[in-house]
């Protein structure tokens, strides 16, 4: 597909719900969902352990209305997914490739996903915090763990930790998320990145207070305060390795 990356208006300002967009395509794919590219998006896609927003892309002086019930980016083209409400197809509709559309994610969606996310980076500061660094943050923040690990107490080290992040929430502090040049980024992150961040890109990385940044594509609270509290409910290890589950106050 000959198609330019989608420009993600989020990056800069993660707390921007609404904007304008032109179509680049529309169609229906082979799973025959309806599909929007457009040449920016306010919408995050899923991926990095971060759900899809979800919202609403329509036109001015229309009653078109399309439901973006998924968000999904491939090769930095990111599609929306959906159906048109009130309607069987897109046939009473005049869909055109550079035809403006307006952007509205689902605010409460967003908020949530971003307070999730963020304890997740924030849980494997305190991993460190309480005597468990050597375990490293994977996908989804799932924790690669060592065999000699199973003879550890997972209860007690699953209180541990939900002290550890409930006292950060509760002191608070500032949560940034600069666009970098590589080595400026390197050094905010310890003094390396992983190596599947090209040496002439640009990371985006985001920082907790004076904790060590990490790369990060998604959506973020502006304050550990924002996250209100956090609840791990289990920890739980198979196959070497050890997910965190929790959740956030509301």
């Amino acid at each position: 597909m000959d198609v330019r990356p989608t420009k993600l208006d989020y990056y800069e300002d993660m707390k921007k719900l609404h904007s304008e967009a032109t179509i680049v395509s529309y169609f229906k794919g082979d799973d025959g969902r309806q599909t929007f590219i457009l040449d920016r998006t306010v919408f995050h896609p899923q991926g990095g352990g971060q759900p899809a927003d979800t919202g609403f892309i329509t036109i001015a002086d229309s009653s078109f209305k399309f439901v973006v019930q998924d968000v999904r980016s491939k090769d930095g083209i990111v599609f929306h997914y959906g159906f048109i409400e009130n309607s069987d197809g897109e046939s009473e509709f005049k869909l055109e490739k550079g035809q403006k559309v307006f952007l509205d994610v689902d605010e409460s969606r967003r908020k949530l996903n971003s307070r999730l996310h963020s304890a997740g980076h924030l849980l494997d500061i305190c991993m460190k915090n309480i005597g468990l660094g050597h375990l490293e943050p994977g996908k989804g923040h799932l924790l690669n763990i060592k065999d000699w690990f199973h003879r550890m107490n997972l209860q007690t080290k699953q209180k541990e930790l939900e002290q550890e992040i409930n006292g950060l929430v509760s002191r608070g502090g500032k949560v940034s998320v600069p666009v970098l040049p590589y080595e400026e980024a390197a050094k905010m992150c310890d003094g390396c990145l992983p190596d599947y961040i090209a040496k002439d890109s640009t990371p985006r990385i985001v920082k907790f207070e004076n904790y060590p940044g990490c790369p990060c594509g998604g959506t973020h609270v502006s304050d550990i305060s924002e996250i209100i509290s956090v609840t791990v409910s289990q920890i739980r290890m198979k196959k070497g390795i050890t997910k965190v589950y929790y959740n956030v106050g509301q």
